[in-house]
């Protein structure tokens, strides 16, 4: 691959600074800790990190309220501190995306600060506002994700304004020209430093209907939004009109133009809206955003029927796009608990990441899943985040799966040298790195030694894919690249299983790849428990 076209099938290893390593002891990570790290992560044979917000913030949304597009947050450390770590991750042979929030911004912003005053001022319409109803009641019924009406009445106005995600977080007013120039120009400060790639967060949400038309009511019996509690109303609603607008595509592909100058630098986007998979397809093609992704295996469905769906339904839209896959990451349960049942096995663990690695796209890792970490348990007493405290107790929020990093079996877990912001769970004790180090079976031995592998497989990384009927809880599909083809066959199940594969008895096995293999003769091929079968068709 061209360095331009690096991310095509890369790996992305995703750092949630707050809890990867404190180096100055007030019990938050830093980016100090990152690049004390960044001689681990690279051993983990990945191509890439992204770093979620690290810049300036009251922390309401722990970063993702962002008061100082252009400065780094005291509590992670300096702009020279981000200089030096962009410069040994490149040393490292890693690229650095970091996180990009465009649709709304902290109420601390100076933008909010003096919009919010009157509207005759020059920020006056950089933000969403709009006048009461007659009665004194919000302009439409739109909802927040995190709970209630998305929006929150400012008295200095005598209006009130949009607010998507906590009433900290104002939308800002993407309608307005003054609005995307300052926001492609903060953009460039990061993109002038050297970054290689952009995760944008909700980048479906930064343009609204104009004419504020309610939201349709959603049918009871759909009201399965990924990620909600089961009590959150912002699932009663379609949201048709408070973010996915049709000019979004015109600031993406504005936005692509600005990329287009920095030739190695790429975006990601985040996307959630009423058919994510569609929204993926059409926000990459058309020289917009260069990969996309969505929460659909970031759901609680874990069947090899769901993931063939999927990934095959965005391969029949996606055209010229490129998805990106993740299966864990800093808003959901983990997926070992997610999706193992009680059985958060060394053996499952390595086999999710071989599936996850081998469908075609990239691939974004959270933090802690090349250990095997489950979903950890944080008493209402100890959490942080704010939609779970709002949700409590049919919903236990992001905190679970934000817990620090085990580094060691030491005084929390080497991480810190006081207690953290969130507390370890004691079963990740036995599964932090020294631990694994130590141990040639581990999760973290089984990682490496797939990546090393993965890295060598040209179809997996780039390839098309087709999927094969094959039954339940076998999933299979081919890879191909050019004259390569790869067969990829995965047992979801912990039970063996015996599957019928006529016209495949040709194919060579491939080995290194560290999962227990099955075998293929006659047509019937046998797979252990969480095995695999990786061949290669002549």
């Amino acid at each position: 691959m061209t360095d331009a076209s690096w991310w095509r099938g890369a790996v992305i290893y995703q750092i949630y600074p707050r809890s990867f390593l404190d180096t100055n002891g007030d019990g938050v990570g830093d980016l100090p800790g990152i690049i004390q790290r960044l001689d681990y992560v690279a051993s983990l044979g990945v191509d890439a990190i992204w770093i979620a917000p690290f810049f300036r913030s009251p922390m309401a949304d722990f970063g993702y309220d962002i008061a100082d597009y252009r400065d780094v947050d005291p509590l992670f450390g300096t702009l020279e501190d981000f200089d030096r770590l962009l410069a040994k991750a490149h040393g490292l042979g890693l690229k650095v995306m970091i996180d990009q929030v465009l649709s709304h911004t902290s109420d601390q912003h100076a933008w909010f600060k003096e919009s919010r005053e009157n509207n005759g001022n020059g920020k006056a319409d950089w933000y969403v506002w709009a006048d009461a109803k007659p009665d004194g009641s919000p302009p439409n019924n739109w909802l927040s994700i995190f709970g209630g009406s998305a929006w929150q009445w400012e008295p200095r106005r005598g209006q009130y304004y949009l607010h998507n995600f906590l009433a900290s977080q104002p939308d800002l007013n993407f309608h307005h020209p003054e609005v995307r120039a300052a926001v492609l120009d903060n953009v460039r400060f990061w993109l002038d430093k050297g970054v290689d790639g952009l995760r944008l967060d909700a980048i479906n949400f930064c343009f609204h209907d104009k004419q504020l038309r309610d939201n349709p009511p959603k049918p009871k019996e759909k009201r399965v939004g990924r990620g909600f509690s089961p009590d959150n109303p912002y699932a009663f609603q379609y949201h048709l009109y408070n973010n996915t607008q049709p000019e979004n595509l015109d600031f993406l592909r504005d936005l692509r133009h600005l990329l287009d100058r920095y030739p190695n630098a790429v975006t990601l986007g985040e996307i959630s809206s009423e058919d994510s998979l569609a929204t993926m397809a059409e926000y990459t093609r058309g020289h917009r955003l260069h990969m996309g992704y969505s929460f659909e295996l970031l759901s609680s469905d874990y069947s090899a029927a769901y993931i063939h769906q999927t990934v095959a339904q965005l391969e029949a839209q996606v055209s010229e796009g490129w998805p990106c896959w993740a299966i864990s990451n800093h808003d959901v349960e983990r997926v070992l608990t997610r999706w193992g049942n009680g059985n958060a096995s060394p053996r499952l663990a390595n086999l999710l990441t071989a599936m996850l690695c081998s469908l075609r796209g990239s691939v974004c890792v959270y933090q802690g899943e090349e250990l095997g970490l489950t979903e950890a348990e944080v008493p209402f007493e100890s959490l942080r985040d704010p939609y779970g405290i709002t949700f409590w107790p049919n919903f236990k929020g992001r905190d679970g799966c934000r817990t620090p990093m085990p580094w060691n079996e030491g005084p929390f877990a080497g991480f810190s040298s006081v207690a953290p912001w969130l507390p370890i769970d004691e079963a990740h004790n036995t599964l932090a790195v020294s631990h694994q180090e130590a141990d040639p079976d581990s999760v973290l031995h089984g990682f490496r030694r797939f990546m090393r592998w993965r890295a060598a497989q040209p179809a997996l990384r780039r390839g098309d894919i087709r999927f094969l009927d094959v039954p339940e809880p076998v999933l299979a599909f081919l890879r191909s690249d050019g004259s390569e083809q790869v067969l990829a066959v995965f047992n979801l199940g912990k039970q063996s299983q015996t599957v019928r594969l006529q016209g495949y008895d040709g194919v060579t096995p491939l080995e290194g790849h560290g999962l227990p293999q099955g075998v293929l003769r006659n047509g019937q091929l046998e797979l252990p428990g969480h095995g695999v079968l990786f061949a290669r068709i002549a």
